[in-house]
């Protein structure tokens, strides 16, 4: 009898398992792709930034507003 329900136990722990790896497959699979952006250079100290976050001022790009305003000077 003790060996029925420790096969059950067991039985009902990979079923638990991979119910829970299906899904996080799943919900892995329906995430879109993130899209890559462009890298810009700051014109004061040269690191490369995303678009997205670079400070643009009179066509040139900056890493923060603190290097614009030393370019500036």
């Amino acid at each position: 009898m003790s060996r029925l329900i420790f096969i059950l136990a067991i039985v009902a722990v990979i079923y638990v398992l991979l119910r829970r790896y299906r899904k996080n497959s799943l919900d892995q699979a329906n995430t879109p792709p993130v899209e890559p952006q462009t890298m810009l250079r700051c014109k004061q100290c040269g690191v490369h930034v995303p678009s997205s976050e670079a400070v643009l001022a009179n066509g040139e790009n900056f890493c923060c507003a603190a290097h614009r305003d030393a370019y500036r000077a």
